[in-house]
């Protein structure tokens, strides 16, 4: 709340007095002590409260270690105040780029912290003392804060992101040496690494057997004469399609582009070489694919996207099919363990038509993987082969699937070297170092004054 009182203060300096001389201070109401100002960048003045404040919020995230002694802390002190320099020089840069940021585009995410931080406290009189306490005022004063200091944020990136791209601000060169100093400097700071493995997998639907996909099929054939006759798509699609996605819409499926079904369904929406796509009104007959037996509609037509109506009637898996599968996972594992080669099992059992993923080439965090990923690779190592259970597809839940999966990679986490760090480390010193050598440049042509040592000289004289 005082850093935004601080926002009423109005400094004036007279630079014709001389660099470095602060000569006039005005409030609205009443009079501020010289030493509460630590700096003054054009207008704008930055106070000892701001600096402490900013302090203790580095300290807080992790990205300075609070200091051991006095020297420590005036160390502290200068490197946070210039800091503070830069952005506001950068904030201020905004008025020249025409570079606004409204309510609205930081309303979203301060409501959000609000409500987190309002979720910490059982009682609304628990949380205004909260912010008493630190503070931040009321509720309203607290979230008013916050929009200032994402406003602050958002714009600084903005700003920042426009000069860059108009080549305002050029990365330096910068040199092993520098990405190691700054690597010992900043690791303890590092966040760890967390868990993570790489693999490979190949995951195998339940098949129905001949019988009950002839099952199907002849039931699919019925609702189409039915549908032939005059019956109602919609009311047929509710009480007899098997889709859960869309059975309770009547079977609309909406706008559908070709890269979003498969092949099958796409030569009746589509069309293709050798047969002409479906016209509004007209039916498909029963159309086979992987997932069971469709009826489609047209309903509209415009460029690449068709407008349609959906019935699906699924060949039943049961118990039996479910178990065959398993056994048929198993093989495959022994397949593998035995040097038959991955791409050739995964061509041949793996469930493409699914949509699933077969190499996990990047590396995933354990603790991002599903429960099931989780258990099946737990103490496992690379190299090592797991089969395991995983629930169906949206469309068909009841339903599991059998993975087969390989790891190919296990890393523990732990401390991210200097190899881990640094592609990251010379991107950000380069970024750093182009973004300092463009803030000089506006320093120069700026009125900065800083009053850091005079401000903590007459704190310390007890004034």
């Amino acid at each position: 709340m005082k850093t935004l009182l601080a926002c009423s203060f109005v400094i004036a300096a007279a630079a014709q007095l001389g660099a470095q001389q602060l000569a006039v201070a005005k409030v609205a109401d009443t009079k501020v002590a010289l030493d509460a100002i630590v700096a003054v960048v054009n207008d704008v003045p930055i106070t000892r409260y701001d600096l402490d404040e900013m302090i203790l919020t580095k300290i807080q995230r992790g990205e300075i270690k609070a200091p051991a002694d006095s020297a420590a802390g005036m160390e502290v002190r200068r490197g946070v105040l210039d800091d503070m320099i830069q952005d506001e020089l950068i904030i201020q840069k905004a008025k020249d780029l025409k570079i606004d940021v409204p309510d609205a585009d930081v309303a979203p995410a301060v409501d959000r912290q609000v409500k987190d931080v309002r979720a910490k406290y059982s009682s609304e009189a628990e949380f205004r003392a909260a912010l008493s306490g630190a503070a931040l005022g009321s509720p309203e004063e607290y979230r008013k804060f916050l929009m200032d200091q994402y406003r602050r944020q958002v714009t600084r990136e903005k700003v920042i992101r426009k000069l860059t791209q108009d080549g305002k601000i050029i990365p330096i060169n910068v040199t092993d040496a520098e990405i190691s100093a700054e690597y010992e400097k900043s690791k303890e700071f590092i966040p760890k690494k967390p868990a993570s493995v790489t693999f490979k997998q190949i995951v195998i639907a339940p098949a129905p057997t001949p019988k009950a996909k002839e099952v199907a099929r002849v039931k699919a054939e019925s609702l189409l004469a039915q549908l032939k006759a005059g019956s109602d798509f919609e009311k047929l699609a509710k009480r007899e399609s098997m889709d859960l996605l869309t059975k309770e819409t009547g079977g609309d499926i909406g706008w559908t582009r070709r890269d979003q079904n498969i092949p099958e369904y796409n030569r009746w929406l589509f069309g293709s070489q050798f047969q002409a796509p479906l016209s509004p009104g007209d039916l498909s007959p029963v159309v086979e694919t992987p997932y069971g037996y469709f009826i489609i509609r047209v309903d509209r037509v415009q460029p690449g996207e068709v407008k349609a109506h959906q019935i699906l009637i699924r060949p039943l898996v049961d118990s039996t099919d479910i178990a065959n599968t398993k056994k048929l996972a198993d093989s495959v594992a022994v397949l593998l363990k035995a040097g038959t080669p991955f791409d050739s099992l995964a061509k041949k059992y793996h469930d493409y038509a699914g949509k699933e993923e077969t190499s996990i080439l990047t590396p995933f965090e354990r603790d991002s993987l599903p429960v099931t990923y989780q258990q099946a690779f737990l103490l496992r190592k690379a190299g090592d082969v797991s089969v395991f259970q995983i629930p169906g597809s949206a469309q068909n839940p009841t339903v599991p699937k059998f993975v087969v999966a390989q790891l190919l990679s296990v890393d523990e986490g732990g401390d991210r070297t200097l190899n881990d760090m640094r592609a990251y480390v010379r991107a950000d010193l380069a970024q750093r170092g182009g973004l300092r050598r463009y803030i000089d440049g506006l320093r120069k042509q700026a009125y900065v004054a800083v009053t850091l040592d005079a401000s903590d000289k007459a704190v310390k004289a007890g004034r």
